[in-house]
């Protein structure tokens, strides 16, 4: 059973107790348990799939997609930090800001492009709700660069006006688009997921 989320004290204990749960599995935060979440719901992963990641560190989701895609596989996060994780072969994350990534420097094309990138926020949540909806836009300009057709992509948003602008941006490009706020443990109540399917290159 979900905490009330008008009960800050059981949101928290909740969220303890995922992130002890996350280190007792070995992953370095409890994000990971919405990617899974969201894999379960709508199928991401499979062996031999190359996978960025942006907005990667700690790690939490390299590492799982790493595990998902296996040694056949490959996966690239990159973030402004760099984490100090131990991850397989066929995993790496570079330290690099996704405004400044040149879609070529990123070794594509990839099958699946995951964004768990966020703004650092002020408390003024108008402006950090436009600065999720830039670096949406930003996760959706280098996966429009460096996707498969028929890839996939998925990007954390915060639920504000500019949301219905992203979701409409992404449709011009997947066939599917899905809005997905996971059960599993949430930071913020208007945090969502943007998922597309099927990318369909405006100019393949």
């Amino acid at each position: 059973q979900l905490p009330d989320p008008q009960r800050p004290d059981a949101c928290r204990r909740q969220q303890d107790h995922h992130g002890r749960r996350a280190r007792r599995e070995g992953y370095p935060a409890r994000s990971v348990y919405k990617l899974q979440e969201i894999d379960r719901r709508v199928g991401l992963f499979t062996k031999g799939q190359r996978v960025l990641d942006l907005g990667a560190s700690p790690g939490s989701w390299t590492l799982y997609a790493a595990e998902k895609v296996g040694p056949s596989g490959r996966v690239l996060g990159i973030d402004l930090n760099d984490p100090e994780l131990a991850l397989p072969a066929h995993a790496e994350i570079r330290t690099l800001d996704a405004f400044e990534a040149d879609p070529k420097s990123l070794g594509g094309p990839f099958d699946l492009v995951i964004s768990d990138m966020a703004p650092k926020t002020s408390g003024q949540r108008h402006a950090d709700q436009f600065r999720s909806y830039e670096l949406v836009i930003r996760a959706l300009e280098l996966a429009k660069a460096v996707l498969e057709p028929g890839g996939s992509f998925v990007a954390k948003i915060f639920q504000g006006a500019e949301f219905e602008d992203a979701r409409r941006a992404m449709r011009e490009v997947f066939g599917k688009v899905r809005t997905i706020r996971p059960e599993a443990p949430r930071d913020e109540s208007y945090e969502l997921f943007l998922v597309g399917l099927g990318f369909e290159p405006l100019n393949p």
